[in-house]
């Protein structure tokens, strides 16, 4: 086993240097746009004259902050564990500070490939490409008639009643109260999660899904690595939602969905839609197609609207460009699923446990597993249900591994009989 420990003081003192240089780069709220935006969009669109919305974002000027973040980066070993650690997540804010610099420009869609790729990209293990995988979903959710659902699954509940259910459900999982559950009448979005603090729309209405999803997605995997993260004694820049991370966060929240059966076919298409839309906007499409698109898959002007804003935070709206975040979902989806079931194979499922020790990437934890081993990085205090049931867990990914041996065009195709 490499002694690592000469040099864990230098890196982190160099990881305290980061976090106090990445504090200001709020990279999701300041790229979103005010809700007054939202009311005179929608207002003429029921006139019938929809109007490319006009954002005015404030410059910034980041060229300190990114000198800190660069001086970091060649000051970190690049044949350290946490070296190599911390010149990737240097790279990745610098870069974000650039793209918030740019707001309003064409170059905001070329920062953000930078950090999150385009939907066209094949997804891991040489598969299609996540618009090829998202055009999937959405055929097989618009080929299920909504009939079918249960009639539970019609009901939905008031922001006030969800609030009350999840502040239950945290205090119960915490044994106090750790994380905040508010109401807030300016979000866009329907929820919001950060480490300490869940925000639901004041005037949203929320299914039973949406209830589950919230709570496995949002605060069992993203604001438990936050708390995780920021509890570490050497890197506390685990506690940020740094974009390098991003594709691996959103891929363990939606896994978790997954694997809890939190997801329902609704919420793929949704999170489909958005890649399709992205797509859509980098080869041309304004905001107005974009958000007729929306209405036209079935969704109302208010989810429409907040569906078309996340294409186009930070962007032009006039087509071309696009905020590519949603491209990562189905990509970090099933790259967390391979290596899930990767590290059932190889025995080393103690490294699924250690991806909610903090923010990091599928890399990020293989390359940490001698410092985890040492001690010098703290295991995970905080762990959603489905992880600590390792026999539940296992026995799941063992059957996915076997499941995917069988060929089902050989049995649609008539080589194997079918017996139900």
């Amino acid at each position: 086993m490499p002694d690592f420990a000469p040099d864990i003081a230098h890196h982190a003192a160099l990881d305290e240097r980061m976090v106090k240089a990445a504090r200001g780069i709020h990279l999701l709220s300041l790229t979103s746009w005010p809700a007054e935006v939202e009311a005179r969009f929608l207002a003429d669109h029921a006139r019938g004259a929809a109007i490319l919305p006009r954002i005015d974002y404030p410059r910034h000027d980041f060229s300190e902050v990114r000198a800190e973040l660069d001086a970091v980066a060649a000051e970190a070993d690049p044949d350290h564990p946490l070296g190599q650690y911390l010149r990737e997540s240097a790279h990745s804010w610098s870069t974000a500070t650039r793209l918030l610099e740019a707001l309003g420009t064409a170059e905001v869609s070329r920062y953000s490939i930078q950090l999150y790729g385009r939907p066209d990209e094949a997804l891991p293990g040489k598969g299609p490409s996540a618009v090829e995988a998202a055009l999937h979903f959405i055929s097989i959710a618009d080929e299920l008639d909504r009939e079918l659902l249960a009639p539970a699954e019609h009901i939905t509940v008031s922001a006030t009643a969800l609030q009350l259910q999840l502040q239950r459900d945290l205090d119960n999982f915490f044994g106090e109260r750790v994380i905040e559950v508010e109401l807030d009448p300016d979000m866009i979005a329907k929820a919001a999660a950060g480490a300490t603090r869940i925000r639901l729309r004041s005037n949203a209405a929320f299914s039973d899904y949406d209830r589950d999803q919230l709570l496995q997605h949002e605060a069992f995997v993203h604001s438990l690595t936050a708390i995780n993260g920021r509890a570490q004694p050497v890197l506390a820049s685990l506690g940020l939602a740094s974009p390098r991370s991003t594709e691996t966060q959103e891929g363990l929240a939606t896994f978790a969905e997954q694997i809890t059966g939190s997801i329902d076919i609704g919420r793929m298409k949704r999170i489909s839609l958005r890649i399709e839309a992205v797509d859509m906007a980098l080869r041309g499409a304004d905001f107005i197609e974009v958000f007729r698109y929306f209405l036209a898959a079935g969704q109302t002007d208010e989810e429409s609207f907040a569906s078309a804003q996340r294409v186009f935070r930070g962007c032009p709206v006039t087509g071309g460009a696009a905020f590519t975040k949603d491209a990562v979902y189905l990509r970090g989806l099933v790259s967390v699923h391979t290596f899930f079931r990767w590290a059932l194979r190889e025995q080393k499922l103690q490294l699924c446990r250690w991806l909610f020790a903090g923010k990091m990437t599928l890399d990020d934890v293989q390359r940490f597993e001698p410092l985890f081993v040492e001690g010098v990085l703290e295991p995970a205090r905080w762990m959603p249900h489905w992880i600590t049931r390792a026999n539940g867990l296992a026995g799941m990914l063992a059957f996915s591994l076997f499941a995917n041996r069988i060929r089902l065009d050989a049995i649609a195709g008539g080589d194997e009989p079918l017996a139900f």
